[in-house]
């Protein structure tokens, strides 16, 4: 209906309202005489001024107050306030009008006319706003849904839920740990427990949808509730942020479904962000292994700082090309962004890079990741993790580089793997490297990245798809996790704390089983275990049980950062990495393998070849 429709029904209305509210007050006043004669009630002239003073006074008081413009869907204390407002003034001026024109006017006849008239005026919007939510509430479309926590969040979220149905959702319960608040009533929905009864009154109430509404809830209790949840196999989503709630934007926010980073049970780590502004911005950046998904997000949390110049590394043609586009499309990067196709292990052609972009700071992510594939493929391992690395450092060291962040892994510990020991031996060179040469060489260690190519979440998801079994090697297999963003930052920050020669480590919490984490992505998709089933298939060449950020002859030392901490490595004969590079050619798979494992694990004195 059109804005011009809208008014012209609100005003006819309203019109027949006003002299319904004069006569209807006439008639309950004087009902004998209107039952003798009829007539006399429309041919009596003070009846008609006032019903023409009122009418003319409403129009425009109403006018004044906006009242044909409100969304009366919406209304609430505001809106009725404008109507007792505009009622009252009309009948005011109506009064003066009367006694002015008639010399006389009825207090007790006015007084009610008044009520009568803010009764009709404000029931007929109202009326308008209860029969919308029944036409709108459809119980096919709006799930009954449990709110978790009671606070001003949740409070806000209900009252726009209440007014906005068309999101499908109808709010029945609270659920919040605050005892002081249990059978307390906010906007008519009572807080019946807390959030041990989550799955009680799941049931109680045939609840079919789960908000959680607590902005500052902490990963653990972020874990622990949505433990209690799944139990229920009810969906359960996050309420948007705060700020589109409260502005009304709710159809257009997002609920967003709980992801499995948020239940790593520890907080991600807070960036300092002025003193890696100073280590990036109006620098030149250059990122190896820019089209990987680690690489990727560096280059991503770099833009954020504005370099002078961000080099793109990589050996794979369309991955550099979807992160070049991606990044030139953002109209926040207004520098120069420079796609370079070049691999890692060819040596002239790095140092021609290096030489030609001379970049203030190195992020050397390429690699190869994948535990079971290096083991079948250990020579392709080194030259891409070792040969790779020592290339890329060396010209760093060369051409004056300011700082060379490796990205490695705590599979470098303790190494049992041909992948592991391969990182353990890219993190020698580049400590060897920091006492040759004036760049700050520097090494970052973390875990496993959820969502990274090759990690478990991405291959767990397409087996749930497919409807199971979910494979897992292991009950008792844990791994330490961490998000894509949260691992590009650690890589930042070691950047800005690089003295040179440190091994950063992140404090990542406890270690989380690999099967918890499959039977998390299994409900999360609105499924029972059972359903899809778990298989366990045993350890895969080169598997670790359990994996360590630091081994027993490293020194954990206090943080340097919150929650970052620097690992003081073993001594190590650097002429062992330099014997294996010179001679690389002569060595077979097996030999590369064994020699790996070795020099990794520091047992090496030079071994000869016989």
């Amino acid at each position: 209906m059109s804005y011009q429709k809208r008014v012209a029904l609100l005003m006819m209305l309203d019109s027949f309202i006003v002299f319904s509210s004069v006569y209807v007050t006439y008639l309950v006043l004087y009902a004998p005489t209107v039952l003798n004669s009829p007539l006399l009630m429309f041919k009596s002239g003070n009846l008609l001024l006032t019903s023409l003073s009122l009418l003319v006074c409403h129009h425009i008081f109403a006018g004044f107050y906006k009242l044909y413009d409100k969304a009366w869907e919406h209304a609430s204390v505001g809106e009725m306030l404008s109507i007792v407002k505009s009622s009252t003034l009309s009948m005011v001026v109506t009064t003066f009008i009367v006694y002015f024109v008639a010399n006389d006017i009825y207090v007790r006849a006015l007084g009610i006319t008044w009520m009568v008239h803010l009764f009709l005026i404000g029931g007929s919007r109202f009326v308008w706003r209860i029969l919308r939510e029944k036409l709108v509430m459809n119980p096919n479309v709006n799930k009954r849904t449990m709110i978790i926590g009671a606070g001003s969040a949740g409070s806000i979220l209900v009252r726009q839920l209440l007014q906005n149905h068309t999101m499908g959702f109808k709010p029945i319960i609270f659920i919040d740990d605050d005892q002081k608040k249990k059978k307390l009533q906010i906007h008519d929905i009572t807080v019946v427990g807390d959030t041990r009864t989550i799955i009680e009154n799941a049931k109680k109430y045939d609840i079919e949808r789960i908000i959680i509404a607590i902005p500052s809830l902490g990963k653990r209790e972020m874990a622990r509730i949505y433990a209690e949840c799944a139990k229920t196999r009810v969906k359960t989503v996050v309420m948007p942020s705060v700020e589109e709630v409260m502005v009304g934007n709710i159809e257009n926010a997002q609920f967003k479904d709980v992801q499995v980073e948020d239940l790593l049970g520890r907080e991600p780590i807070e960036l300092d962000t002025k003193g890696i502004s100073r280590e990036i911005a109006n620098k030149i950046v250059l990122v190896t292994g820019a089209g990987g998904s680690i690489g990727s997000e560096i280059c991503r949390q770099v833009c954020n700082f504005k370099p002078k110049k961000l080099i793109l590394l990589g050996h794979g043609e369309n991955s550099i090309y979807l992160i070049d586009m991606e990044l030139r499309n953002d109209k926040k990067n207004n520098f120069e962004i420079v796609p370079v196709i070049a691999d890692v292990q060819d040596r002239k052609r790095i140092f021609e890079v290096i030489e030609k972009y001379q970049p203030d700071i190195i992020y050397h992510a390429a690699a190869h990741k994948h535990v079971p594939l290096m083991e079948y493929n250990p020579k392709e391992s080194v030259k891409n993790n070792v040969i790779g690395t020592k290339n890329v450092a060396e010209a760093a060291g060369q051409f004056g580089v300011s700082a060379f962040v490796l990205v490695s892994t705590d599979k470098a510990v303790n190494p049992t793997n041909v992948m592991g020991s391969t990182k353990r031996i890219a993190e020698m060179i580049v400590q060897n490297q920091s006492k040759v040469s004036k760049t700050r060489f520097v090494a970052v260690r973390f875990g496993n990245v959820l969502g990274s190519r090759g990690s478990v979440i991405p291959l767990f998801k397409k087996q749930i798809k497919q409807g199971g079994p979910v494979t897992v090697t292991d009950p008792e297999m844990t791994r330490y996790f961490m998000t894509i963003p949260e691992a590009s930052r650690l890589v930042l920050q070691a950047g800005a704390l690089a003295r040179g020669g440190e091994i950063f480590v992140l404090d990542m919490g406890e270690p989380v089983k690999i099967v918890d984490l499959a039977k998390n992505l299994i409900t999360m998709s609105g499924y029972e275990i059972d359903e899809i089933g778990i298989q366990f298939t045993g350890l895969r060449p080169g598997e670790k049980m359990y994996e360590e950020l630091l081994n027993e002859e490293e020194i954990h030392s206090a943080a340097v950062f919150p929650k970052i901490f620097i690992g003081k490595t073993i001594d190590f004969s650097f002429e062992d990495v330099d014997y294996l590079l010179k001679n690389f050619d002569i060595f077979t798979s097996e030999e590369v393998k064994e020699y790996v494992l070795d020099l990794a694990n520091s047992r090496l004195k030079v071994k000869q070849k016989t």
